[in-house]
């Protein structure tokens, strides 16, 4: 199972452009904790915690796209490094001016937020210059879902460390400093520095022309819900049972779940369409979700947590396929990363919709708007199959720079 894996990290390069995206990514990862931490240090309110991070979330989400649309006109060096630096700015004058002004926090966390470098799509759109054939990039997509999974558990836990070693300002400027170092040894980098999109067609949709890209966003929109929701449910189910630290084994549940699920699918080769495995997986995830809403024990509760993680890590490798393939020609990083914004505004929403489904409907009502988000994310792309088996790109995946001028001219896009 490993082979595969190791094969791609010894491939030159790749561990860096790995390791180096990670270590990018920890601010955003690690946001919401380290912001409500520092706030509440601070002697904040958590209404104003959790605030100031959805301003945060939503001007990140903003950001992604335009972002990633500059990325593909001006390459990743122009774009990723003077984001990483303003975003890692804008926490620095949280920390540094604190929550008063409150009109200061606020602005502070949209430009940190909003200038978020979309390392996460960019990383994605190198894979094909790197690795020279295509079931390594499939496997690369794979990889890299897991390693999410490693970050959004260890980010948490670095956040605590610095804390409990200085103190809550100083670990928010600890970890963007990381942000800039991984951000800055990405676009360093010989494949991020050569890396150019290929011609574009002038449009002021940008990817967004492509209804494939809109059917999958549409469906991982819900993707992301389910996953919100089940955020807040587990708190209600650990406080249902009178320990905090339930809520912490069932996440840990459901992100060993992704991980042994994503490990699992990326290290075969699956036949067929992407399209339809996709759909198969989304299904699976959809009904993976059901069993929670029983609401048994906590030791049957880990393991049902476990399990509707499983095809979570399979979900999103899948889908950064598909996203290749629907990505109109010179917009994969501007596609890419809708597809985060997307996953992240149904994440927020679910967070919002299941916290009202607790107080009127118990804990079981709020895994239950989970179980809905599965069903609506497999309902979209049931509704849309034809789109997305008409809009995918057939070519196989060649490991140049996308705008090489060798490169075949994707149907559909010339």
């Amino acid at each position: 199972m490993a082979a595969g894996y190791l094969e791609i990290l010894r491939t030159r390069h790749a561990a860096r452009l790995l390791v180096g995206t990670l270590t990018g990514r920890l601010p955003n990862a690690t946001a919401a904790i380290a912001v409500v931490l520092f706030v509440r240090a601070e002697g904040g309110s958590y209404s104003l915690a959790g605030a100031l991070t959805a301003v945060y979330g939503l001007a990140t989400a903003a950001g992604q796209p335009l972002l990633g649309r500059a990325v593909d006109l001006y390459g990743q060096p122009r774009v990723m490094l003077p984001a990483s630096l303003a975003s890692a700015l804008g926490m620095a004058g949280l920390a540094f001016v604190g929550i008063e002004p409150v009109a200061v926090a606020y602005a502070a966390m949209l430009v940190a937020g909003f200038c978020t470098p979309p390392l996460e799509g960019g990383l994605r759109a190198l894979w094909p210059s790197v690795l020279t054939r295509e079931e390594q990039v499939h496997t690369a997509y794979a990889m890299d879902a897991i390693a999410q999974e490693v970050m959004f558990t260890v980010g948490p836990l670095l956040v605590t460390l610095g804390i409990a070693l200085w103190s809550p300002a100083t670990a928010l400027l600890a970890i963007n400093a990381l942000g800039v170092l991984g951000a800055l040894s990405v676009v360093l980098s010989e494949p991020s520095r050569a890396w150019r999109s290929a011609p574009r067609e002038a449009h002021w949709l940008g990817a967004l022309r492509s209804k494939g890209l809109l059917a999958l966003l549409g469906s991982f929109f819900f993707v992301g819900l389910a996953l919100g929701a089940i955020i807040v449910a587990s708190s209600a189910y650990a406080d249902d049972h009178g320990r905090d630290a339930i809520y912490g084994w069932l996440m840990a549940a459901n992100g060993l779940g992704a991980l042994l699920g994503g490990l699992v699918y990326g290290a075969r080769q699956w036949s067929g369409t992407p399209e339809k495995r996709l759909k198969s997986l989304v299904a699976l995830l959809a009904v993976g979700y059901l069993p929670l809403m029983l609401v048994p024990g906590v030791v049957a509760m880990a393991a049902l947590a476990m399990l509707s993680g499983v095809f979570l890590a399979p979900c999103i490798a899948c889908a950064f396929i598909v996203v290749d393939r629907h990505a109109p020609r010179g917009t994969v990083t501007e596609a890419f990363s809708w597809l985060v914004t997307a996953f992240g505004v149904g994440t927020a929403l679910g967070t919002a919709v299941a916290g009202p489904a607790v107080e009127l409907g118990g804990t079981a009502a709020s895994f239950a708007v989970a179980g809905a988000g599965g069903a609506a994310a497999l309902l979209v792309l049931l509704a849309t199959q034809r789109v997305l088996a008409a809009d995918g790109r057939t070519q196989s995946v060649v490991g140049v720079a996308e705008n090489d001028p060798t490169r075949a001219v994707e149907p559909g896009f010339s």
